[in-house]
């Protein structure tokens, strides 16, 4: 069976590696290549291959390197041609934005060496509605932020206690107003941090959370890097 396609989270880790090492450091036996074997094997985004030892071995991180020399104009050499669109396109994405690159390598490092979390995060399922520049992980990463039951339930109490009320705070829709029993209690939590600012050592606060209705849930989340509440507030003309 072929492997899985490469994903953003893995093109991002591979890139910054590729900026950060010399050419000669890029072959399968380089102890940084098969340190980053070794990290995407944890990502948790291919769930049909976790016990595959040869998934993201070694000399596929080093093919995936070559790719990258054959993409590169800075490249003095050649490299391997048969690289991706999707490998084209991040590669350029992020030329000239090293810093950036960087930071977004080390939150997905971050949160998968932290195994607890990452054991849950390969149990999130898959949204492909969504556009993000940190890709999957720091995406489930957010996902799970906003499925603490505890700390849900303190946001509701808290809101309720100073509203009377568990209304939208992006359109003011109170599904108690409309289903009455059927709706009481009934409200979704958004993360509001953005994800550049989230990683597996990020704690959760009260503040961080936001009570939303279904559907502007779901608009927060196509944008979810670029999207704030007051941001989508003001696409529909709420400003109240």
């Amino acid at each position: 069976m072929r492997p899985p396609r490469w994903q953003r989270d893995e093109i991002i880790l591979a890139l910054d590696l590729y900026r950060s090492i010399e050419p000669k450091e890029m072959e399968s036996k380089s102890p940084k290549v098969i340190e980053l074997s070794e990290i995407l094997n944890k990502l948790p985004i291919h769930k049909e291959r976790k016990e595959d030892i040869k998934f993201r071995n070694p000399n596929g991180v080093g093919l995936k390197l070559s790719n990258f020399k054959a993409i590169d104009p800075d490249f003095n050499g050649k490299g391997m041609s048969s690289y991706s669109k999707r490998d084209r396109e991040i590669f350029f994405e992020f030329k000239g934005k090293n810093d950036e690159l960087k930071s977004i390598a080390n939150q997905i490092k971050s949160t998968v060496s932290n195994e607890s979390i990452n054991e849950k995060l390969y149990e999130l399922s898959d949204d492909q509605d969504y556009t993000a520049k940190e890709g999957k992980v720091i995406y489930k990463l957010h996902k799970l932020r906003e499925r603490n039951f505890g700390l849900n339930q303190r946001k509701k109490d808290q809101y309720f206690e100073k509203y009377g009320k568990l209304d939208c705070e992006v359109c003011g829709f109170d599904f108690y107003e409309t289903y009455g029993e059927l709706g009481k209690g009934f409200i979704e939590s958004h993360h509001r941090i953005p994800l550049s600012e989230i990683n597996g050592e990020t704690k959760t606060k009260l503040k961080d959370l936001a009570l939303v209705c279904s559907n502007c849930h779901r608009m927060l989340h196509r944008t979810i890097d670029t999207l704030s509440i007051d941001e989508l507030k003001m696409k529909i003309g709420n400003t109240v």
